[in-house]
């Protein structure tokens, strides 16, 4: 009898990332030493989130195409600009005035987090339904916009933690390694992509299972009031953004959301200042929650802004219209 679990995991927004996660959780809430046996078992399923996302990385990094130009990197490059102010400004902000416990219970590096990244795959399918060939190219620069590293500058940069220059470079090594590796063999690019997916669902498990379920229980409000926030202020800022630049289209916003990969953020970002450790169980959990809700707003809000858009060019065109 076979089971569609992939499937079902599938049709929930951010299935691949959250399900596991939310297990791991749920087995460290109620069955904290399930995992702590040893052997192979504790280094994947409990200790194994930093190797994992570390590989992540780098397959991610073999899927970024040298070959993109133009327009798509243009287009990409704006995107990526937006996120990084926009998601630096509030964190800063919010540091500066609020401290290190943040504004609603969310600190800066969750802030930044969220607001800084694209789940890429969510936004190379929106551009692929709404937008044209070059917003799909884009999504090679938005790529960049995964991990921990925008989210570092921004935070060493202003003070708001104690981050060496060593363990940013530790983050970005291995995007960089695997672009490399990608661009100078397409078939080692074509393998690669195939473990960039397999390895989501083991890395999320590993960081579910360092969580309490209450600490993601007690983020829902938060991560909410995140979620919409990214949602409204960057996919907005997006959209009208680029239509000050010259391109006008409902798909601009959908840079509106939160990368999945962003649940492993905040244990880089403790990795590199212990002094923020007491705030990374909710800080993965409030992400987690986010990048649900953008997950299922952002589709919302590029299809209304591309409908609407159609409607105000077809009233042109029959306003325009010669009449016989």
């Amino acid at each position: 009898m076979q089971v569609p679990i992939l499937k079902t995991m599938k049709k929930v927004p951010g299935g691949l990332m959250v399900l596991p996660l939310i297990i791991g959780a749920l087995i460290n809430t109620f069955f904290p030493h399930a995992l702590t046996i040893g052997g192979f078992t504790q280094a994947l399923f409990k200790d194994g989130a930093s190797a994992l996302i570390g590989m992540f990385l780098f397959c991610m990094g073999s899927q970024i195409s040298i070959k993109q130009a133009g327009t798509p990197i243009k287009r990409g490059t704006i995107s990526v600009i937006i996120k990084f102010v926009i998601g630096a400004a509030i964190a800063i902000t919010v540091g500066k005035l609020f401290g290190a416990q943040g504004l609603f219970g969310i600190t800066p590096m969750v802030w930044m987090s969220a607001f800084s990244s694209v789940n890429t795959g969510l936004y190379v399918a929106l551009a692929d339904q709404f937008g044209t060939s070059d917003d799909v190219g884009a999504g090679a620069m938005i790529a960049l916009t995964g991990g921990a590293f925008f989210t570092m500058i921004a935070l060493g940069a202003s003070g708001l933690a104690s981050i060496p220059i060593l363990s940013m470079v530790a983050v970005i090594v291995p995007v960089i390694v695997g672009f490399i590796l990608g661009n100078l063999d397409a078939d080692l690019k074509k393998f690669l992509g195939q473990g960039q997916h397999a390895l989501i669902p083991f890395f999320a498990f590993a960081l579910g299972a360092g969580m309490n379920f209450q600490n993601i229980i007690k983020a829902g409000i938060p991560g909410i009031i995140l979620g919409i926030s990214v949602v409204v202020i960057t996919g907005l800022a997006g959209y009208f953004i680029h239509s000050l630049l010259g391109y006008k289209a409902g798909v601009s916003a959908a840079i509106g959301n939160t990368a999945g990969n962003q649940l492993a953020t905040p244990l880089a970002i403790v990795a590199a200042d212990a002094t923020l450790k007491p705030f990374l169980a909710s800080a993965t959990a409030q992400i987690a929650t986010a990048v649900i809700v953008t997950a299922i707003l952002c589709p919302l809000l590029v299809g209304y802004l591309d409908k609407k858009l159609k409607a105000n060019e077809n009233l042109t065109k029959l306003e325009t219209a010669p009449v016989v």
